[in-house]
């Protein structure tokens, strides 16, 4: 069941009945102490909360297998199901947090769940290291949020780009959303000037493409032009999302060493 309607100017709600958020320091993109001790994060299940993924689609079933299957070159597996695999507590604390939104039916319901499981008292708060915006009434909840705690620095990637254009006038200024490139509405990113990152096997990609490499999450959370992320989880074997991950590593880049979400 969703929790009650709740204002936001009362108390949290039961602990048992709040949504799960995660420590910046948990993030190991967030390589700054500052950062990360002043940055809370939010997830979803990978992939079932994802209706715009496309190159990266993935998710993890309730037995714990990982359903990703690559056949382009450029795709590659969602690094927060991959996780989500490896790291069973991650998954059910994902799977509750979307279940106990998804028993949400109306749009203030959902506002009322997010401000009765967090006090917001932080710098930055990252929306989806897992998951993605599923439906508008989601979206918008979100944005009510944000509006509510202007001096918090929101932001997220998101594939839900038809919702994002359909609903812009809501995004308030304390809310930074990137388009995350590789999705089913990736047309819109330039019909719509949407600022947007890529992910990219190599920094020579990355180069060619002339986008510079977000290794610290602050592209996201304070710049305005688009950016790339360098591959990085474990791929499947003979991928070739898999031999691009090996030159990485050859080259020193050992990925994210903390957990994420």
């Amino acid at each position: 069941m969703c929790a009650q309607p709740l204002a936001t100017n009362m108390k949290l709600l039961p602990k048992l009945e709040r949504l799960s958020f995660g420590k910046g320091s948990a993030n190991g993109k967030l390589s700054s102490d500052f950062d990360a001790r002043s940055t809370i994060t939010f997830s979803l299940s990978a992939g079932t909360s994802c209706p715009g993924a496309k190159k990266c689609k993935a998710y993890v079933d309730k037995g714990g297998v990982l359903h990703a299957k690559p056949k382009q070159s450029d795709e590659f597996v969602c690094y927060a199901a991959e996780m989500e695999k490896r790291r069973p507590n991650v998954r059910r604390s994902r799977e509750r947090n979307f279940s106990l939104l998804r028993a949400c039916k109306t749009q203030k319901e959902m506002v009322d769940l997010i401000v009765g499981s967090h006090s917001f008292e932080v710098k930055r708060a990252r929306i989806h290291v897992s998951g993605d915006m599923y439906n508008e009434n989601y979206f918008k909840a979100w944005m009510e949020v944000a509006a509510a705690h202007p001096d918090v620095q929101f932001y997220a990637y998101t594939k839900s780009l038809k919702t994002w254009v359909d609903n812009k006038e809501l995004v308030p200024p304390n809310f930074r959303l990137t388009a995350s490139k590789g999705g089913t509405h990736d047309h819109l990113i330039a019909e719509h000037a949407l600022k947007y990152a890529e992910v990219v096997f190599s920094e020579t990609q990355a180069a060619k493409l002339g986008l510079e490499i977000d290794h610290d999450d602050s592209h996201a959370w304070k710049d305005e032009k688009p950016f790339a992320l360098l591959l990085h989880g474990s791929q499947q074997k003979g991928s070739v999302a898999a031999k691009a991950l090996w030159a990485l590593r050859a080259q020193g880049h050992t990925g994210y060493s903390k957990a994420k979400g």
